[in-house]
């Protein structure tokens, strides 16, 4: 059994961020090329050298965990698992856009999860696990009151990837809200927990997108799913939901329902 609480567990992973993120930035808007994944992903020396510096920390910290990044897989054999996403929007990163992320999550099956999501180009780290609480560059955060869809400020992740594979909820999509913007990868969910926007609708996702991510949005009174409401877990098909209110998470159900 681990002799690790989940509050040190959390300041450990906005620590390790902290100190990994000087590596992303010191290849922030340097970066001459990629590479292109299996996928059709891009991947960058600092994606790699970004998840390597979060490993070696993690190790000397946690020697006992599992460890599962987007970059170099799995280590270890434990059920307490570090989920790991060292540069979540890399083709903004490669862009020079400053709305890329690091994701860094802690999933427990005997316990809640704990997840940080750190904007290094933005100096803002949001940080949280539900039943204590959600943070903001440390001052606490809390989700919208916003209940329904017509007066909500939402957020459209992978549109191109819609429009294609489901052009029915994406013309849908596009109608619905108050307010909509297209594409801004984990930090359209922290602005969610922050009480800026009030929902977004993702697609196309792994683990290391959604379970960091997952925990800051509830850990502030808010709600992620998939699209039929289930929890998400490592075996989510990676389509999610995030809404500051039940109600308005009902309505996005409804709205994205095939």
């Amino acid at each position: 059994m681990s002799t690790h609480t989940r509050q040190e567990r959390l300041r450990a992973a906005v620590d390790i961020t902290e100190i990994a993120a000087r590596t992303s930035m010191r290849h922030f808007r340097r970066v001459s090329g990629f590479d292109t994944k299996s996928d059709e992903s891009p991947v960058t020396i600092a994606d790699r050298e970004t998840e390597g510096r979060i490993r070696d920390l993690l190790e000397e910290r946690f020697p006992e965990d599992h460890i599962f990044g987007e970059e170099m897989g799995r280590s270890g054999s434990s059920d307490r698992t570090w989920i790991i996403d060292p540069i979540d929007g890399t083709r903004s990163f490669i862009a020079g856009l400053p709305l890329f992320g690091m994701l860094l999550g802690f999933q427990d099956p005997s316990d809640s999860p704990v997840g940080v999501i750190r904007m290094p180009a933005l100096g803002e780290v949001y940080a949280g696990a539900p039943g204590l609480g959600a943070t903001r560059n440390e001052e606490p955060i809390h989700v919208s009151q916003c209940k329904h869809l017509s007066e909500a400020k939402l957020f459209i992740n992978e549109g191109d990837k819609l429009a294609v594979q489901e052009p029915d909820v994406f013309k849908r999509l596009v109608g619905a809200g108050q307010l909509r913007r297209m594409g801004a990868d984990c930090y359209a969910h922290a602005l969610v927990a922050a009480g800026s926007i009030d929902a977004v609708v993702d697609f196309d996702l792994q683990p290391y997108d959604y379970l960091p991510v997952a925990a800051v949005v509830e850990a502030a009174g808010g709600v992620m799913t998939d699209w039929s409401g289930a929890p998400l877990t490592l075996n989510s098909d990676g389509r999610t939901l995030t809404a500051s209110t039940p109600e308005l998470h009902a309505e996005l159900m409804a709205l994205v329902a095939t």
